[in-house]
Order: C-alpha cells, then structure tokens, then sequence
C-alpha cells in the first residue's frame, strides 16, 4: 500500500522537502519531480501519498508521490481551498511576471529583425533568432535532465555559443522555467553579456544606421 505522510520541510525554490511518515520513522526526502496528478506546488502541511525507493547513494526517498488532500476532493472543488486559489494566484503572477520580461527583452530585436528582413529581403536572423532559442532551451532541458542523472554535462562554451549565435532568448526562458543556469554567478556574468551584445547591435542597426558595427569591422 502506498505510504502517508505530513510535508512538513518544503524548499519551493529548490525544489525539494521532507515527509515525516505517519507510522513514525525518520523523514523521508521528497524531490518536486517525483510528484505526479497534481495541479499546484505543495506546501507545508500537506498530506502526501508515497512508494520507497533508494536512490544511487543508499540513501530513501520518496517516489511516486501525490498530494492526498488534493486528489481526495471532488474535482468541482479541487481549487476551492485558500491553499489552492493561492497557489494558483502565485502561479498566474509568476507566469504574467515571466511575459513581461520575454517582452520587454526581445521588443528590440524583434523590432530589428523584421526591420532587417524588409530592408534587405533577407529573412535569416530571424528565422536563425527562432531556431536558436528553440534548440538552446532543448539543450538546457537536456543538461538540467543529465545534471540530475549525475551523467556527463553539456559544456557551459556549447550553451554560451548557442546563446550567442541566437539563441539567449531561449536560454532566458529556460533559466525561468527550468530554474538552470540561473544561480551561478560566472555563467550569469556571460550569458548578460552576450545579451547585451544583442541588444547594443539592434539599437545600433535601428537607430545609428550600423555605425558602431561599421566603426568595429574597419578597426578589427
């Protein structure tokens, strides 16, 4: 029979927490991915269906898990609860919040792009913009997914060379989503570089006619 218990630790920004089982027992840890049928984030105290499983180091924990008080209730009310219309609301925000700033980061080059593909008839960066990004969050998926799997890692020079042929757009909407790449402070030093780059390049194509691009090819 599948096992209950209280999450009584729960770290949403990593991910992971701790059930303390009802028969009694030491806590048993609880990763975000092992959670299937549910609809929302778990919180501190929710009660949480689980199977055992031993993980590559020796050590137990939770796998196959649900959250109880969820699934138990009718699905007409199964966001009825404060918890759930919060969890929501946060989810909403999170999700508005995350547009917002795709938006605003990607108003000038888009702007450029179709600017350039008039101007020139040439439709290459930004068909090579969407194949990029496309292909950059694909790989950010795979290492986060290798990462977790302690298997050989996609080398940071491979993602910051996708991001910088195109693809940071992508890259930024991984960081978000997959919650990868975004903590480390070195990684973060170059990926906004390179966006920087991006952005400088389209102002300057918009608005100074490609005089600093000019100015950079004849000095180089």
């Amino acid at each position: 029979m599948m096992r209950q218990g209280e999450l009584v630790v729960w770290k949403d920004d990593r991910g992971f927490g701790f059930i303390k089982p009802n028969d009694g027992g030491q806590e048993i840890f609880l990763h975000i991915t092992e959670l299937k049928l549910t609809n929302r984030r778990p919180q501190v105290g929710d009660m949480i269906g689980y199977d055992l499983t031993v993980d590559k180091d020796g050590k137990v924990r939770a796998c196959n898990a649900v959250i109880k008080n969820t699934i138990s209730k009718p699905a007409s009310n199964s966001l009825s609860s404060p918890s759930d219309r919060k969890a929501i609301s946060q989810s909403d925000s999170k999700f508005l919040s995350l547009t917002l700033e795709v938006l605003s980061l990607s108003l000038l080059p888009a702007i450029g792009v179709i600017h350039f593909a008039l101007k020139t008839f040439n439709p290459f960066p930004l068909i090579l913009y969407t194949l990029m990004s496309l292909l950059t969050f694909v790989l950010y998926a795979d290492d986060k997914s290798r990462a977790k799997q302690k298997r050989w890692r996609i080398p940071e020079n491979t993602l910051h060379f996708c991001e910088l042929t195109g693809g940071w757009l992508g890259a930024f909407v991984a960081q978000k989503i997959l919650r990868h790449k975004n903590r480390k402070v070195s990684y973060q030093l170059v990926f906004w570089i390179i966006v920087g780059i991006h952005l400088v390049g389209w102002f300057d194509w918009l608005f100074l006619g490609g005089k600093l691009i000019s100015l950079l090819l004849k000095n180089n």
